[in-house]
């Protein structure tokens, strides 16, 4: 079980939110899609799959991608997944979450890229952080076998390319989410000048 039935509660809240921080719509709008995203495919995956091992998987595109259900007691994309993160995760997801959740009502965000960006890594951290806070697991379930990752063996010491780990759409967000402060960061947006009776704008 997700936080799938805690939605409405999230929605409501996330209307409150909206009224108090209108200034930066397109951070909330961001998270709240995310959110909703996330919880509702994770419920879709523990409704129509069992936990099993191996993990009982659904081949979509034969050797690209395929659904596959596993849970992680880790962070993102499995790491630090050998429960050796799981007494401190949560709160690092709450703090985060709670950090970001007031930057979006009380900061004026400079553009939609920062509004988006924080908005993507807020849906994330509350997707993966419900799982965490309520089963102590989060729901991974989107494996593309295409994809390799290296890494380093230390018992043979030789560089191994191995499976991408599974992930969910709380990773895709939190991604998402620095792509777009990276463009916010190295594209800034100027600010459209002011053209008022009172403030005129000069003639170049």
């Amino acid at each position: 079980m997700t936080g799938a039935a805690l939605l409405p509660y999230f929605i409501t809240l996330l209307k409150t939110f909206t009224s108090v921080g209108r200034r930066n719509q397109g951070f909330w709008l961001a998270a709240g899609i995310g959110l909703v995203l996330d919880q509702l495919t994770k419920f879709w995956v523990v409704q129509n799959f069992e936990l099993t091992v191996p993990p009982q998987s659904v081949e979509l595109w034969s050797g690209v991608l395929h659904l596959t259900y596993i849970t992680n007691a880790g962070a993102a994309f499995g790491l630090c997944s050998d429960h050796a993160c799981g007494d401190w995760l949560p709160w690092l997801s709450f703090v985060v979450s709670l950090a970001l959740a007031a930057l979006g009502i009380w900061v004026r965000l400079a553009n939609r890229w920062e509004q988006i960006g924080y908005g993507c890594i807020l849906s994330g951290a509350l997707g993966n952080g419900i799982d965490r806070l309520l089963v102590g697991e989060v729901v991974d379930f989107l494996d593309f076998r295409l994809l390799r990752v290296p890494a380093f063996n230390l018992q043979n010491f030789d560089l191994q390319w191995v499976p991408f780990p599974i992930f969910n759409v709380a990773d895709i967000c939190i991604n998402i989410g620095v792509v777009c402060l990276l463009i916010a960061a190295f594209w800034p947006q100027q600010p459209p000048p002011k053209d008022s009776p009172g403030n005129p704008i000069s003639p170049s």
